[in-house]
């Protein structure tokens, strides 16, 4: 039988703003200018830990390709972060870490531009879970939302401010009527096709109402599920508990997403979860979701 808890390792509930961003690579050779680009294409991927699936993550990136990468708990201090192994397959790479837990990165073969970081109150000690950049004319931002823990916990009520602040830090900084491609773990599995078993789940972590009314009301600010546009069926999962044979029973959650406003989604082609990394030895416990845009 799975657990009663789902375990997912994460931690903490809020998030810094404008600390300084490393940066480290090289632009891809493509003319970019200052408007959008056709045929590009946007991953997520909670990496869980990138030092220990560097090797993972630049065979994913060798093979796949995509034009931007979003990287979610990297867990590594902005200065021990792995660029080499990136920038030598063409990526810039610009970062927002900590040591042990959290991170966040943004990896990509075009020019980065307007990189920010934080939510829009955080404190300078705050973790770090989000980050953001312009790329082909389109804004990403990239985030890590809290876990929670457990429903009863004082980490649970945290995270749902968290994802408040979440939105007003949309409301303030970004624009809906933009390209914009808001990704990352959100932590949350907005309904029943989302989760391999809804009526032992509903009401427990990652299937909460309170947490899926507190997603619904940052997607309120113009955002709509890129993968869902095109799929409609479930069973397709992001995330595998490392526990109980979960990945091979196929006992999942999809809690990756890479959600689009209007006008960005109108450029939508195609999307994956892919599952393949989630095979390998020593796997991270999410699959990466990849959107590709015309």
């Amino acid at each position: 039988m799975p657990p009663t808890k789902i375990h997912k390792g994460a931690r903490g509930c809020s998030e810094a703003a404008g600390w300084p961003v490393l940066g480290i690579g090289f632009a891809h050779s493509s003319p970019v200018g200052g408007g959008t680009l056709g045929g590009v294409k946007i991953a997520t991927w909670n990496v869980n830990g990138i030092r220990a699936r560097v090797s993972s993550v630049s065979e994913w990136l060798a093979r796949k390709r995509p034009d931007v990468l979003c990287m979610q708990e990297t867990k590594v201090v902005d200065d021990d972060f792995p660029f080499e192994e990136l920038t030598r397959l063409g990526y810039v790479v610009k970062v927002s870490g900590q040591a042990g837990y959290n991170g966040v990165a943004i990896a990509s073969r075009l020019p980065v531009s307007d990189v920010s970081t934080g939510l829009y109150d955080d404190p300078p000690e705050a973790e770090r879970r989000v980050i953001s950049a312009t790329i082909a004319g389109v804004r990403v931002v990239n985030v890590y939302v809290p876990n929670g823990k457990g429903v009863e916990l004082p980490s649970f009520p945290e995270k749902l401010r968290w994802l408040e602040r979440l939105r007003v830090t949309l409301d303030t900084r970004e624009d809906p009527t933009r390209e914009l491609c808001l990704c990352g773990d959100c932590n949350v599995a907005r309904d029943d096709r989302d989760v391999y078993d809804p009526a032992r789940l509903r009401g427990r972590l990652h299937f909460h109402p309170d947490e899926q009314r507190a997603l619904g009301r940052v997607l309120d600010f113009g955002l709509s599920d890129a993968y869902r546009a095109l799929y409609s069926e479930g069973g397709r999962y992001s995330w595998w508990d490392y526990r109980g044979g979960d990945f091979r029973s196929n006992r999942g959650l999809r809690i990756d997403y890479a959600f689009v406003t209007r006008s960005l989604g109108a450029r939508v082609t195609g999307a994956e979860i892919d599952s393949e990394p989630r095979r390998l030895p020593k796997p991270s416990d999410h699959a990466p979701v990849l959107v590709e845009l015309a």
